[in-house]
């Protein structure tokens, strides 16, 4: 049998910092993407030191053995034990509640056949049942709600789709970003297979973003995002589409000319929420700083 290509394995060099593994991994084969690492990983073909490990969030540092063998035998997903969410990332919970922190390279919910999602890892935290309310893109970080009910769920869902649930993102885009409102109609087909903006109002929904520069950086800016609605994608696309990429971005390209500023992940931040809380009525508001792989692009690109 022919090897495959991605196997291998290699030793992280002494005195290295730990790091997340699928970092690890994307170093050593760069030809991978992320969403290939992460499913390898997943899937029970990656050990660290002769051990199956399926948490590509997991770390490494000087001394580990990392082995890639794509022909290993598949772990079930129904018997993978995944690791529960830190408690850290608990920013908020009640009966009725929970708001965490995010992190990036996680899904919200499952996709495809992988079965490690956030909503997943936050059950096993919780021991109990929650319910997805809203959700984050897999590298997006920041702030998510789930209900821990129906009857929270249903007023959470209200209003969302009436937008009075405050959202303020940070994102890092190319090229020198004006202050602007942006409307449009997103659909999930624009005509060339992508998500993206048509002026058919009545195949498209309605979508507003409003947009502020924060810093001015070289070839880029560091701005903030409050969504009015919330589309798919809707910041990804309405940024893409007015020819500022958002750094890490690898779905919405076509219309980025020039070259491509490099990042760890799509830079985006959903640094604040508020809502009414679904039992008490009170207004309530949440805030998380950037995260530290945002911070260091800002620092390499300041002026």
């Amino acid at each position: 049998m022919t090897p495959d290509p991605r196997d291998g394995s290699f030793t992280v060099a002494a005195g290295v910092q730990p790091d997340r593994l699928d970092r690890a991994l994307k170093g050593f084969r760069n030809s991978l993407s992320w969403q290939q690492v992460r499913d390898l990983v997943l899937r029970g073909k990656v050990q660290i030191n002769g051990r199956i490990v399926t948490d590509a969030s997991g770390r490494v540092g000087g001394g580990d053995t990392i082995t890639i063998c794509v022909a290993a035998a598949r772990l079930d997903a129904a018997v993978v034990l995944l690791p529960p969410l830190p408690r850290e990332r608990l920013v908020f919970c009640d009966p009725h509640v929970v708001v965490v922190d995010k992190p990036a390279g996680l899904d919200t919910v499952p996709f495809g056949e992988a079965a490690d999602a956030l909503d997943s890892r936050l059950m096993q935290l919780l021991g109990a049942k929650v319910h997805v309310v809203q959700r984050l893109d897999r590298d997006t970080t920041g702030l998510l709600m789930f209900a821990r009910n129906e009857v929270a769920a249903g007023k959470l869902e209200h209003q969302l789709r009436c937008h009075t649930v405050h959202r303020r993102y940070f994102a890092i885009a190319h090229g020198e970003v004006k202050a602007c409102t942006i409307r449009t109609f997103l659909a999930e087909n624009r005509g060339d297979g992508l998500r993206g903006s048509i002026h058919n109002g009545k195949l498209g929904k309605a979508a507003v973003t409003h947009v502020q520069p924060v810093e001015l950086l070289r070839g880029a800016t560091f701005l903030s995002c409050q969504l009015e609605t919330g589309r798919t994608h809707q910041i990804r696309i309405h940024l893409a589409e007015r020819g500022h990429m958002l750094l890490g971005e690898r779905g919405y390209v076509r219309e980025h000319v020039g070259p491509a500023l490099q990042a760890p992940r799509i830079l985006l931040h959903a640094a604040e929420l508020g809502f009414v809380h679904p039992f008490t009525g009170e207004q309530v508001q949440f805030t998380l700083p950037v995260p530290s792989d945002m911070q260091a692009v800002v620092l390499q690109l300041r002026r």
